[in-house]
């Protein structure tokens, strides 16, 4: 999964020149929640069970801010059929850049979670009720509140929804797992 040759429209939501990027892994240049689904339809793709593929990826730019987008495979084959490389395109989505809804830029700073906040965190996106939370976490239903409230004044969302989804597009919490969980990078 070796970068060997790079467009800078490929290189650049990474923050990354084309050179920079050539000869890294591809899964350097992702979020450390994207390579498990990823990696599944790398594997289809090189053992010929399918020629394409497109999945939604968490990719790192500049000073480590996260970005989604989808990434496309295509599988590259030789005159006896058999795939010799994989062309790897990705397009950003266009409102996640790293700002807000305001446009200003969010700080990585402000991405970080208290290992309480973090459980609140992974208890909201769980789908838990205050009072189930506040339970399992041996919290008041207020202290439960108080802890919503500063995330969502943190992540700029303006309800518990928008604070998942907010959290999710962020890269923060885990792809692929149930009950959803937020990665360590973002506690501290």
């Amino acid at each position: 999964m070796h970068i060997v040759a790079a467009e800078p429209d490929f290189s650049a939501p990474f923050g990354r020149t084309s050179a920079d990027v050539c000869g890294r892994n591809l899964y350097e240049l992702l979020h450390p929640s994207s390579p498990s689904v990823l990696k599944r339809h790398f594997n289809r793709l090189s053992e010929g069970r399918c020629t394409r593929f497109a999945s939604r990826m968490v990719g790192l730019g500049d000073e480590g801010r996260a970005f989604s987008g989808e990434l496309t495979g295509i599988a590259v084959q030789n005159t006896t059929g058999l795939v010799s490389g994989i062309v790897v395109q990705v397009r950003p989505d266009d409102a996640v850049t790293g700002t807000d809804a305001d446009g200003g830029v969010v700080n990585p700073k402000d991405r970080m979670l208290s290992k309480l906040d973090a459980q609140v965190l992974e208890g909201v996106a769980s789908g838990a009720s205050t009072v189930q939370l506040a339970s399992r976490l041996y919290l008041s239903r207020q202290g439960v509140e108080y802890h919503v409230g500063l995330m969502l004044r943190k992540l700029k969302a303006p309800n518990r929804a928008a604070l998942v989804a907010r959290a999710h597009s962020m890269g923060m919490l885990s792809v692929g797992q149930w009950p959803p969980r937020v990665l360590p990078d973002f506690i501290k």
